[in-house]
């Protein structure tokens, strides 16, 4: 069996997101349905067939979040003592050597990554690279973009 890394804040989410594809959108869909079959003919009542197809893909993100949740392992980052070392869930801060840029990114599950918001995937290149890495090390991280060199600045456990 899989076990999916996810932090506290992940977990909470999907649970909200499951919450509510439950108790409003699935019941939101039923009624679309019902309100599509009084229109009468169903081969060609094309809100029946966009409501039929909006339960289907509803029902597979409840059964797909039901499954990541019944598999995953939730870390509470917050509980570890930070040891200075890159893992799972910290936040870590990182100078561009060339550029002397500063950017700081969360180290997250997969389905908790957003580039934007500076949550990286535990499998993405620059994540790779920074596993069990310590702070004020050098390191090479292979990207889309070329080799980038960083120094780890700080390593945060919030």
């Amino acid at each position: 069996m899989i076990k999916y890394p996810m932090t506290l804040l992940g977990a909470e989410q999907l649970k909200e997101e499951l919450k509510f594809l439950k108790t409003e959108k699935r019941p939101r869909i039923v009624k679309d349905i019902a309100d599509a079959r009084e229109h009468g003919d169903l081969k060609e009542n094309a809100e029946y067939h966009a409501a039929k197809e909006e339960q289907g893909f509803c029902e597979g993100r409840i059964q797909d979040i039901e499954g990541r949740l019944c598999n995953a392992q939730v870390i509470d980052i917050a509980k570890i003592p930070n040891s200075g070392k890159v893992i799972f869930g910290v936040t870590v801060t990182l100078l561009n050597i060339e550029t002397e840029v500063e950017v700081t990114y969360q180290i997250v599950g997969d389905d908790e990554a957003d580039f934007k918001t500076g949550r990286i995937s535990l499998n993405s290149p620059i994540a790779r690279g920074l596993i069990g890495k310590e702070v004020d090390s050098e390191i090479e991280i292979t990207t889309p973009g070329g080799v980038v060199e960083y120094e780890i600045v700080s390593v945060e456990h919030i």
